[in-house]
């Protein structure tokens, strides 16, 4: 086990012994290889369950605002800057939230294992090897070579806002080129851009696991489940889907903290990232904003200024 677990074990136990929180927020070995699964520890007696390591996936930010209570939350960069941005938009009262940030070296992506090997039945992960057993045959990885693509362009790995950090912090190295994946696809043509997305969106069934993952997707009512306006007919295929998807970008406009949750829930392996990338991109360009990198800093569409530009505007 190592240090970090063992750390965040402590701290738990002892917010939960001195009773400053009612739960935390956390996770645990899930039922599945290569798989953490989100916990609610509510007593010192069960911190034992909480792991720390290169499965643990989830955007714990998604629960922090519908449990009640005071609750500690670990944390780690891409989750630090959703409640960041969760805290700006009056979702969570800082008073009623402990956050314990621990740098994130990135999560497995468990498709390019699935790829090769077909579906896992054991994995291991021992000093940074993946030792996997498939369907299809056994194999070894190292963790570079299955991490996920999100964490692989992460600029933020050590987390934002935090009350307590466990363990040690990650080094960021300088990008040689900012958002190159969303360079490269603006450099295709409309042709082929047109036809990459549809092809994303006929693999899309609209079961809306990418929305219920998202932390910062919480309207008490999404706008495709509407009926006064109705958006949508119901029906899945490429225009509806690509409707959907699209909206969903568009609503999170300079929110969206590139955590890639939407992309690892989605059954089907649709690429919702490469929408989302682009939306971040063009948010940075156009008013210098990154979504959850400070609380002092306000969001970008909530933010009005004179000396604002509009190049969109045709002056005579």
């Amino acid at each position: 086990m190592s240090s970090v677990v063992e750390e965040i074990r402590e701290t738990a136990r002892q917010l939960l012994a001195d009773g400053k929180v009612d739960v935390v927020i956390g996770y645990e070995k899930g039922t599945l290889p290569l798989k953490a699964t989100p916990c609610f520890v509510r007593t010192a007696q069960n911190v034992d369950k909480l792991i720390w390591d290169e499965t643990c996936e989830n955007n714990l930010a998604a629960f922090s605002y519908k449990i009640p209570g005071k609750k500690a939350i670990i944390t780690k960069g891409c989750d630090s800057r959703a409640l960041v941005v969760l805290l700006q938009e009056n979702q969570l009262v800082k008073d009623d939230l402990y956050i314990i940030g621990v740098s994130c070296q990135g999560v497995v992506d468990k498709r390019k294992i699935e790829n090769e090997l077909g579906e896992i039945i054991e994995a291991t992960i021992t000093d940074g090897k993946i030792s996997v057993k498939g369907m299809s045959g056994s194999g070894e990885f190292t963790f570079a070579e299955v991490k996920d693509a999100t964490c692989q362009t992460c600029r933020y790995p050590n987390p934002v806002i935090e009350d307590i950090h466990l363990g040690g912090t990650v080094e960021v190295p300088e990008e040689a080129v900012l958002f190159a994946d969303v360079l490269e696809m603006e450099a295709k043509s409309d042709s082929e851009r047109e036809a990459y997305f549809g092809e994303q969106m006929d693999k899309c069934i609209r079961c809306y696991s990418c929305r219920n993952a998202c932390p910062l997707c919480y309207c008490q009512e999404c706008f495709v489940d509407c009926n006064t306006p109705r958006w949508l007919t119901g029906g899945v295929n490429r225009a509806e889907n690509l409707f959907f998807q699209a909206g969903r970008v568009l609503h999170l406009a300079g929110r969206c903290v590139d955590c890639g949750t939407c992309s690892r829930a989605c059954p089907q392996g649709v690429d919702i990232r490469a929408l989302n990338r682009k939306m971040s991109r063009d948010v940075l360009e156009m008013y210098q904003h990154e979504s959850g990198i400070s609380e002092d800093v306000k969001p970008a569409l909530n933010v009005y200024s004179g000396d604002d530009p509009e190049a969109f505007l045709v002056k005579e």
